[in-house]
């Protein structure tokens, strides 16, 4: 079992098999040259694979890909399917912004994975363009739509931004509710990479626009294991909330995070990392499994969001690490 110093169990493990992306959003890298860390800086499939193992031997139960946008890294699939084997009831997920899905949904199914994440901000194309710095929108339905043909479970994420996409909030619903996917509305993490002036929305502004169209909500008993708060309509659609601005985003933390050049990351907040890179590319797994400890025991007992401070802003490139 994996506890860090505040007893939190840790039994998910994000791991980010790239940073590069070919999106452009306002709210994570919308000044990044479009560029990639050279290929022997990152680990290979093999060498990540060969933590992921420490990690589930260890008590992890979860795996997320992300990225950047993971699937721009080639050969996904079979990466895939090196964890799906290894254990097969793994709760195994992948998070992305759909725009290569329409012809990687099937190979993803076949490989093993179980669920899928895609970020949708809007339903408006121009607005998408606006977010996203390129035409996305009409590919990222596609892929939507084949990921739900080939049956991969689908929730969708969307970070409302002030003055630009919240009067999709309700469309979004909407849209979900109709093709049977969960939407989380992820209030916006303020971090030193996103545009200059963007503002998000807290949990409350967003219920009361949801309020405008659906009154009768409820709040579903809080699932300690997941970051969002659900809410119910009358209908018994449940939507989620993620609140980093809120205490409770931390005390049930159970995620560490592992970047593609080989740092474990114990808070999306803080910059503090170590790497497993040497340990494990030796073969070292007495050594890795030591720095997993050690990173566990060092993790803060929550982020800075959470203050009352409003100009808490993360140095964290959240195109590192994922969400």
């Amino acid at each position: 079992m994996l506890l860090d110093g505040f007893g939190r169990k840790h039994d998910y493990l994000r791991v980010s098999v790239t940073e590069r992306c070919n999106f452009r959003c306002q709210y994570c890298m919308p000044e990044k040259p479009f560029s990639w860390v050279p290929k022997e800086n990152l680990l290979s499939y093999e060498d990540l694979f060969k933590f992921i193992k420490i990690g589930i031997d260890e008590g992890i139960k979860k795996v997320r890909i992300t990225g950047g946008e993971p699937l721009l890294r080639d050969d996904l699939d079979y990466f895939i399917k090196l964890i799906s084997d290894y254990k097969n009831d793994i709760d195994l997920a992948l998070t992305t912004n759909g725009f290569l899905l329409p012809q990687m949904a099937q190979k993803l199914k076949d490989s093993g994975l179980k669920r899928i994440n895609i970020s949708l901000d809007t339903l408006n194309q121009e607005r998408a363009m606006k977010i996203a710095q390129k035409d996305v929108l009409p590919t990222v339905l596609d892929g939507i739509s084949k990921a739900k043909n080939v049956g991969l479970k689908i929730k969708i994420n969307c970070v409302p931004l002030k003055n630009i996409n919240d009067i999709d909030i309700i469309d979004v619903l909407d849209f979900c509710k109709e093709e049977g996917f969960t939407v989380r509305y992820i209030e916006f993490m303020e971090n030193s990479f996103a545009k200059s002036g963007a503002k998000g929305l807290k949990a409350d502004e967003i219920l009361n626009i949801i309020k405008t169209k659906y009154p009768n909500i409820k709040k579903v008993p809080r699932d300690t294991s997941s970051p969002a708060q659900y809410y119910m309509l009358e209908d018994g659609y449940e939507f989620g909330i993620i609140e980093p601005h809120k205490d409770d985003f931390c005390s049930s933390c159970n995620r560490i995070r592992l970047t593609a050049e080989g740092f474990l990351i114990p808070c999306l907040y803080f910059e503090d990392a170590m790497s497993i890179k040497d340990a494990i590319r030796a073969n070292d797994i007495e050594k890795a499994t030591q720095i997993l400890k050690k990173v566990l025991q060092n993790k803060p007992e929550k982020n800075k969001w959470s203050t009352k401070d409003d100009n808490k802003v993360s140095s964290r490139a959240f195109y590192e690490t994922g969400g």
